[in-house]
């Protein structure tokens, strides 16, 4: 039978016979909520962007640490390469066996013209070839842009072992004379 507020008699025994079985009772603590995504670590954008510039000066041959003048003369050997044919070719006595000629090519351009070149020359047994980059006449600033960039790529290839700017007759220091190395 109900009784008032709608509940039976025997709920009441129920809910007190329960309580009695279970005796004293504490509450559980709270748990913490579980943690939320973390939050993406904040970035250096300005950094992101000077690295960038600084990259891409680097590619094309600006900025500091690009100190070539017009009237330099380029020259660099691999410690396998004696001093005497770094001499050799200074005086222009390897015949070159091809030619690239740079002018009026955007550093860009040149950069992936000079790469493709010396790969073509490497693949068909080149041991000599000439670069011709001009002699930075025609850059807006001081510097001349296009033998700053052939300077740094041969540098960093393997593939060359030395390389030294033209006796004047083959075009002085506005062209590069390159010993590649052997297949």
């Amino acid at each position: 039978m109900a009784g008032p507020g709608g509940k039976r008699d025997g709920d009441d025994d129920d809910a007190a016979l329960f309580r009695a079985a279970v005796g004293p009772v504490r509450a559980l603590p709270a748990t913490p909520a579980p943690p939320g995504r973390p939050r993406p670590r904040p970035r250096a954008r300005m950094a992101e962007r000077d690295e960038a510039q600084a990259r891409e000066d680097f590619r094309l041959g600006r900025g500091e640490g690009f100190s070539i003048e017009r009237g330099d003369v380029l020259s660099h050997r691999r410690d396998q390469v004696p001093p005497r044919t770094l001499k050799r070719l200074s005086q222009g006595l390897y015949a070159t066996q091809d030619e690239l000629d740079l002018h009026h090519v955007d550093a860009g351009t040149a950069e992936t013209l000079l790469r493709r070149f010396l790969a073509e020359a490497r693949d068909a047994g080149f041991g000599c070839v000439r670069v011709v980059h001009g002699k930075g006449l025609n850059s807006s600033d001081s510097l001349p842009v296009l033998k700053n960039v052939v300077d740094r790529i041969l540098r960093q290839r393997s593939d060359v072992l030395a390389f030294h700017s033209a006796p004047p007759a083959q075009g002085g220091t506005g062209a590069v004379l390159v010993l590649l190395a052997r297949r």
